[in-house]
């Protein structure tokens, strides 16, 4: 059980002072929190934001460092706390923020930190003379832990600090720091492990991934939220996610506020939004705009500007999501559906940024069946509700990143690495036989790889000790540490014209200001000439040098919009629930606007409103072809998943599939055949899950996809090398080769069966959708109909929609097809 906060414990006189000095005093929490870390005990602190969660972290620390000098059991200055963020900005602010204290208390503590843009001579320095607090993300770690003497580095460590911990532990990025804070478990035996993190729906599996006897400490208090709901002087949209239909109220709301952060769930909605509101902005209000793809220098420029206040809005995803305090802002508004509770909570809290002040925040549904998803998840903020991911099994591929890694520090025996690796909560489930598999894979490559040289990267000492095999292994290994695979980015560069121009001759051009980075992918579906949105503005490409993208700055009121990898959240299933249930419920819809509860009504009286455990499924013809369409509401990924089985089984009924799209409520299929008279309780059979999902991986693009991502994060395949760095088809032809040698001739390969594991519960929802066909199994109410019914209309919507084309272009054409559809099914 969660223990109460409340706690006698005093602070020293100096702390004391520098509290009351201004104004205010040490919260229960942070008095808690710092005498368990005097004690040498784990915690994990749950609070809000705004909760004084960073500085009670330290306080235990700063405390022990003024009152006793270290002793250090080795011959070098001695390390005392390793803290570690998500994010290098997070990391650098919390420097900023700490030091302000520290010195106004005339602390004698050395404080620095450590991000992937720190100068070499400045990191050479902190290995030679490390300082008191080092601040640093999870890559850096694993950088530190291939490094030569890196036991003897941690061997005094008394803290480690990991902030944001929600946001790491259910990814293969956690995998990788569950890990190490194992490794400095085992090396540093006195060190206490504490946590920082906004609610979750698990604390105590939260700490045990932290440490194994880590207490949850709870803050008490706090204010509820102010979270409404905008809808729009202007029609709901059917479908799409644009949101720029409600632009003029979201404008309107970012000029009675101080300072708005717009979030939106996609860098393309980012682009689209930004450009919206600054046709909107008659006024010239500052509002600037903040992703991951600008260039550094940009997104510091404006991270700048919202700091000293200077800015009246600023559009941005995740990358705003995370604990850096600015505190003007005074609004939040979450263009979409936020698809979970804990993700809308996070992003509320950057809303005032104080626990004992509501955060206002405003919620803009941009099509009608987010509107559920709205209310959904304001009723669960305000019954304190939340959701989102547990703690995860670990993954294969990180865990051969990390016996590479340790071969290249210091080395290891089998036995003592083993110990180590299943101290971490995400790999206590690791058998001897797995685990031998996995140091072979490092070692050889596997049985089908052993002939070739260069998968030889560890090698075993006569002393039993597993070492790199050579020192270019190792290099390559430090070059490419980290658990995220970025899709390959072309560098975006104005063009700088050289000379002057000549009739009939094409003009020299050079690489000239960085304005940030795009995928590949996109801008290879461009020609030279085209424009597009990017950093806020249009762009025509001039053409692609190298490794750089040259543009220059246009006009044009129909750029495409880039399509990014990665950046979509699905829909939790927890909000799912409490859609469903909103849907079957006729007593929740009062709240709902006229033109949903009216949709609501007619498909009552056109098909019919299933109880919340059942799956509505309809079949219509409409124009040539024969539809079918389910609601499961279990988010875009399993949906797409189902659809591709689907048309698996309705091709061997002979129904003739010919296509399938899906959304994040719903799954339509449809064929030149009569689809009406299929056995649909045999259709939904949970033995999909078995023979079908596997033929269909096993053909799939989407398989050699994964296996590529797992040969890179396993060290398999290298993307940087010393002095060169492949491009994205160089990597992908490598890993295609490997995968069709494996499946030949090892088909039960450990990376395989990491890459089936990864397709399974990341790019799949397989789990998910498992688990739903269970539970309508006997629960499908069938619906034939003579033609499209209202809830139909959005996922049809979604048929043939272009990611890349021009907004004004695709609103026209999706205006005249809702046009039609919504006569059908309303009329």
């Amino acid at each position: 059980m969660a223990d109460s906060a409340l706690t006698p414990f005093v602070l020293p006189e100096p702390f004391e002072a520098w509290f009351a000095g201004r104004g205010w005093q040490a919260r229960p929490h942070q008095l808690a929190l710092a005498e368990e870390s005097l004690k040498g005990e784990s915690a994990l602190l749950i609070a809000p934001t705004g909760g004084g969660k960073t500085l009670a972290g330290f306080l235990g620390s700063l405390i022990e460092l003024r009152e006793r000098r270290r002793s250090a059991n080795s011959d070098r200055p001695a390390l005392h706390t390793l803290y570690i963020s998500p994010l290098k900005a997070l990391a650098t602010d919390v420097q900023r923020n700490l030091m302000g204290p520290v010195e106004e208390m005339g602390l004698d503590i050395r404080i620095e930190s450590r991000t992937g843009d720190t100068p070499s001579h400045v990191r050479q320095r902190q290995r030679r003379t490390p300082p008191d607090i080092l601040l640093t993300t999870p890559e850096q770690l694993a950088l530190f832990l291939a490094s030569d003497h890196a036991r003897e580095f941690f061997a005094d460590l008394r803290c480690v600090i990991v902030d944001e911990v929600h946001a790491m532990a259910a990814s293969k990025r956690g995998d990788l720091l569950a890990l190490g804070l194992a490794t400095l478990a085992s090396w540093a035996p006195s060190c206490r492990f504490i946590g920082l993190s906004a609610t979750v729906r698990e604390p105590e599996a939260l700490a045990s991934w932290l440490a194994p006897d880590a207490r949850v400490l709870m803050a008490e208090g706090g204010v509820s939220a102010d979270v409404d709901i905008l809808i729009s002087k202007n029609r709901i949209p059917w479908s799409g996610h644009s949101g720029r239909f409600a632009v003029p109220d979201v404008y309107e709301a970012i000029k009675r506020a101080t300072m708005t952060l717009v979030f939106v769930n996609t860098r393309s909605q980012a682009e689209l939004m930004f450009q919206e509101l600054w046709h909107a902005n008659e006024d010239g209000l500052p509002i600037a705009l903040h992703h991951g793809s600008l260039a550094r220098e940009q997104r510091t420029k404006v991270e700048a500007a919202m700091a000293a206040g200077a800015l009246k809005a600023v559009v941005c995803t995740s990358t705003l999501d995370l604990g850096i305090d600015w505190g003007e802002v005074d609004l939040v508004i979450q263009m979409g559906a936020p698809k979970g509770a804990a993700r809308l909570i996070q992003r509320i809290g950057r809303a005032n940024h104080r626990m004992d002040e509501a955060s206002r925040a405003v919620l803009v549904p941009t099509n009608r069946f987010e509107v559920l998803e709205c209310r959904a998840a304001e009723a669960a903020v305000e019954a304190g509700e939340i959701d989102g991911e547990g703690v995860r099994e670990g993954s294969l591929d990180v865990l051969a990143q990390h016996v590479m890694g340790r071969a290249c520090g210091d080395g290891f025996r089998l036995e003592e690495l083993y110990d180590d690796i299943v101290r971490a909560a995400p790999y206590a489930w690791l058998d001897w036989e797995t685990y031998e598999r996995i140091v072979d894979f490092v070692a050889s490559g596997g049985y089908a790889l052993k002939t070739y040289d260069r998968f030889h990267r560890i090698v075993r000492r006569p002393d039993g000790v597993w070492v790199a095999r050579t020192a270019r292994d190792a290099q390559a290994h430090r070059m490419n540490v980290g658990a995220i695979v970025e899709s390959h980015m072309l560098a975006v560069r104005l063009a700088q014209f050289i000379g002057k121009e000549k009739p009939g001759e094409k003009r020299s051009v050079r690489a000239g200001l960085k304005l940030g980075e795009m995928e590949e992918y996109f801008l290879s579906t461009l020609t030279p000439g085209d424009t597009f949105l990017f950093a806020g503005e249009v762009l025509r490409l001039v053409g692609v040098e190298g490794m750089d993208a040259l543009v220059v700055r246009a006009v044009g009121d129909r750029p495409a919009i880039p399509s990014y990898n990665g950046g979509k959240f699905p829909l939790t299933t927890f909000l799912a629930d409490r859609v469903r249930k909103m849907i079957h419920d006729p007593a929740q819809w009062d709240g709902l606007p006229d033109p949903v509860r009216e949709w609501f009504e007619i498909q009552k009286q056109k098909s019919t409103i299933p109880p919340a455990d059942h799956l509505l499924v309809e079949t219509f013809p409409r124009a040539d072809r024969h539809y079918l369409v389910c609601y499961p509401f279990e988010g875009r990924l399993a949906h797409q998943t189902l659809g591709m089985l689907l048309t698996r089984r309705l091709e061997r009924m002979g129904a003739k599939p010919t296509g399938f799209v899906a959304s994040e409520y719903a799954m339509a299929v449809w064929g030149m055949e009569d689809i009406s008279e299929v056995d649909m309780d045999a259709l939904f059979h949970p033995e999909m899950m078995g023979d079908d999902l596997e033929s269909w991986l096993d053909e799939s693009a989407l398989m050699k996809r994964t296996f590529g991502h797992c040969a890179q994060i396993s060290g398999l395949i290298h993307r940087n090398l010393p002095g060169k760095e492949k491009n994205s088809r160089q990597v992908s032809f490598s890993s295609d080769l490997i995968y069709d040698v494996l499946r030949s001739h090892e088909p039960d390969h450990i990376l395989l069966q990491a890459a089936r594991q990864d397709a399974a519960t990341g790019l799949l929802d397989v789990r998910r959708l498992s688990d739903a066909l269970v539970r309508i199994r006997g629960k499908i109410d069938h619906q034939a109909l003579t033609k499209i019914s209202p809830f139909a209309v959005p996922v049809m919507l979604e048929i043939g929609k272009e990611p890349v084309s021009g907004a004004s272009v695709q609103d026209a054409i999706l205006g005249e097809a809702e046009a039609e559809l919504v006569r059908d099914a309303m009329g």
